[in-house]
């Protein structure tokens, strides 16, 4: 039975993105029936939790509502009877980002915070900590809803769908709505008139785009594509994609498939930004610094324009949106993270899948995308086999297995190279992953 009044929680709430939320929770006032929301981080994030917690009660004052905002380090004690729990949490903090890229380019390897070696060394750190919400979720509050857009938001979602036998999770991403506001932009269209169809993994998903007659648009946004060059995402250079590969295609590629189809370019501008402006994570930390002098402001009362700089513009805004969509059954459609359930028939039906789903009470229910071309099964199904490896290796510490991955990621070269890097990782990374201790005490 839907609830009169409900609890929402946080986990990462002193993140320099919980304004967005708040501001996504107060746009949603007349939807949600928000009685408090819990704010919880861990004691190295006290100070910004402080700090960000009484930005978050200025600006829902300042919109005259009687919701109560809580701040603790008490996990526990926020999730008892919580209905919906998000997740935006960073294992590690900013300084294991930087760890993450600056060790691969140091090697002249890619090192990116979600793809090739720094995005399985996320998740590594990442999976164990989401797993142990979960099983306090399963205690506290087995019926909420966890949202989660702590990356790589994929790979999060099947460890806990398939390792934490929980269903009622939704993995989000900012990455699909970039491109629904920068296509409906180069279209001169407003993004309700139309339909656009994701299906993939997370930073590596493919989209059509329909007006409401039914007219494919896919070959005319690639029209536009290539004759204006557009940004998409921030934290992504822009290199235009080779147009016959595209073309062949027949689909719209996102952001982050500059990674994979552009390989060689994007490392070597990655390297120069490194060699001159340190990594991004160093630039984001900066930002950051500033970002929360601002939110320090006691007159500050709503989201600053600066916090758009930070690189995940929309994400908490998406979150606000699957949890209005869920409490109010309002069917629309979004690109989440969710159990393929065969709508990519490539790939495995219990795994999980960026996707346009119809998001219901029940949850989202993936619209169905189709088999794909031999371009691209052959590079997500590869793509699928290093996630799962990826997950199990986080999950159980098994040197094998977190090998294995390595060698499969199309961003880290195979062989001696790639065991060099991980050895070299796992030591620089040790204070957060106790499922490799007896191997990196042999090493």
């Amino acid at each position: 039975m839907k609830k009169d009044k409900i609890k929402i929680v946080t986990i990462g709430g002193g993140s320099s993105y919980t304004p967005e939320l708040i501001e996504g929770f107060i746009k949603r006032k007349d939807e949600l029936p928000i009685k408090e929301i819990w704010l919880v981080d861990i004691e190295e994030g006290r100070e910004k939790l402080e700090i960000v917690g009484k930005l978050a009660k200025r600006m829902v004052e300042n919109a005259g509502l009687d919701w109560k905002v809580h701040l603790t380090l008490d996990r526990r004690e926020a999730l008892k009877d919580a209905d919906f729990v998000s997740t935006q949490l960073r294992v590690g903090l900013l300084d294991a980002r930087v760890k993450d890229e600056r060790i691969p380019l140091s090697h002249g390897i890619l090192g990116q915070e979600t793809n090739g070696a720094g995005g399985m060394f996320k998740a590594f750190r990442t999976i164990p900590v989401i797993l142990d919400i979960v099983e306090d979720i399963k205690e506290l509050c087995p019926e909420a809803w966890l949202i989660n857009f702590t990356n790589p938001a994929g790979m999060v979602t099947e460890a806990v769908l398939n390792y934490g036998a929980f269903e009622k999770v939704v993995g989000l991403c900012n990455v699909p709505i970039g491109h629904i506001i920068g296509e409906s932009e180069m279209l001169g269209r407003n993004s309700e008139e139309l339909f656009f169809q994701f299906g993939g993994l997370n930073h590596f998903h493919w989209h059509r785009v329909y007006d409401k007659e039914g007219n494919e648009l896919t070959n005319h946004i690639m029209d536009l594509m290539f004759e204006k060059s557009k940004k998409i995402v921030e934290n992504i250079d822009n290199i235009p994609f080779m147009e016959e590969q595209i073309r062949d295609l027949g689909m719209l590629p996102c952001a982050y498939h500059m990674y994979y189809y552009l390989q060689d370019d994007m490392l070597e501008k990655a390297i120069k930004d490194y060699e001159k402006n340190g990594t991004r994570a160093e630039v984001v930390k900066g930002i950051e610094a500033s970002l929360f002098e601002l939110y320090k402001n006691p007159d500050l009362k709503e989201k600053p324009e600066e916090l758009s700089r930070r690189g995940g513009a929309h994400y908490s805004d998406a979150a606000c949106e699957v949890i209005s969509s869920i409490y109010n059954d309002k069917r629309n459609i979004m690109a989440v993270n969710t159990r393929n359930r065969g709508a990519l028939p490539d790939l495995p039906y219990d795994c999980a899948i960026e996707v346009s789903s119809v998001i219901t009470a029940k949850g989202p229910m993936p619209i169905s995308f189709g088999r794909l071309n031999s371009a691209a099964r052959g590079y997500i199904q590869m793509m699928k086999a290093m996630e799962e490896l990826t997950i199990e290796a986080a999950v159980t510490g098994n040197y094998g297995k977190a090998l294995q991955a390595f060698t499969l990621n199309p961003l880290v070269p195979g062989g001696t190279i790639a065991k060099e890097l991980l050895d070299e990782m796992l030591i620089a990374h040790k204070d957060y992953l106790p499922q490799f201790k007896i191997v990196i005490d042999k090493l």
